[in-house]
């Protein structure tokens, strides 16, 4: 949802930016679509890898500890 809010922001702060260069690089809807699935997908597997470990774990080794 953060990115659907910030995108159009961030693409036009980015384009007043880069107008200021001689040699101006595009900037596409792709960029912004393929670094928020880069975003998503990491923290999708490290949510996953942590509540994995929390489910396989033993719980009385950690009321031991307690």
């Amino acid at each position: 949802a953060a990115n659907l809010l910030i995108g159009p922001l961030a693409y036009y702060t980015m384009n007043l930016w880069l107008d200021d260069f001689a040699y101006r690089a595009e900037i596409r809807a792709g960029t912004f679509i393929f670094a928020g699935g880069i975003a998503l997908s990491i923290a999708l597997l490290t949510v996953s890898f942590h509540a994995i470990k929390a489910a396989i774990a033993n719980p009385v080794k950690s009321l031991k500890y307690e």
